[in-house]
């Protein structure tokens, strides 16, 4: 089995890398012949903007451009995607919206024209999301955030391409009192998620 783990974060010493580390660290404490690899997106320079060769793909009258075919086939290799990253405005950064905006592209991600019903292309897929918050988890609750993160990611983005989001969490507090427990959280999710896809 294979996992792709998918951080966007600028600073490769960042909290939100050192998270993507623990959950490898889990998955290689669990299951040896359960591999991963990484796509920090930030360091390796993905572009995230949408351009008029990405609504040619949209509509249908173009085939992806290269570095959108490298993610796509990253994708198509796991079994599992694992996505780290900082809530930033709560929700995730523009990097990373960037990244599901190109790759999941109508014709791979989804199937959809006006005319044919809706076919969801990444049943395969089992997704896990962590995002790592500086605030506390009464803040969260307060103000619905949570809830408004998991209608719009959970269901806005993976559900509608049919990837099931096994697991999504919140590890809160970061910036004060929360890293530890952050750590801990991503180790022990790396090792469920190495149990649940084999």
């Amino acid at each position: 089995m294979h996992t792709l783990i998918v951080t966007a974060h600028p600073e490769s010493e960042s909290l939100t890398h050192a998270v993507a580390s623990r959950v490898a660290k889990g998955i290689q404490g669990r299951n040896h012949a359960h591999t991963f690899e990484f796509a920090h997106l930030a360091q390796e320079g993905f572009d995230p903007r949408f351009t008029e060769a990405d609504l040619a793909v949209h509509r249908h009258k173009a085939s992806p451009i290269p570095d959108v075919q490298r993610e796509q086939a990253r994708i198509e290799r796991a079994d599992a995607l694992v996505l780290v990253y900082p809530v930033y405005w709560w929700s995730m950064p523009a990097l990373l919206k960037g990244w599901i905006d190109r790759v999941f592209s109508n014709g791979w991600a989804f199937d959809f024209s006006p005319q044919d019903a809706l076919i969801k292309q990444l049943g395969h897929l089992r997704v896990y999301l962590l995002g790592v918050g500086g605030a506390d988890a009464s803040t969260y609750e307060r103000h619905g955030y949570g809830a408004a993160m998991k209608t719009q990611i959970d269901h806005g983005i993976f559900n509608y391409c049919g990837a099931p989001v096994v697991g999504a969490e919140l590890l809160l507090d970061s910036e004060s009192a929360g890293a530890s427990q952050a750590l801990e959280a991503a180790e022990a999710l790396g090792g469920r998620l190495s149990v649940a896809v084999s």
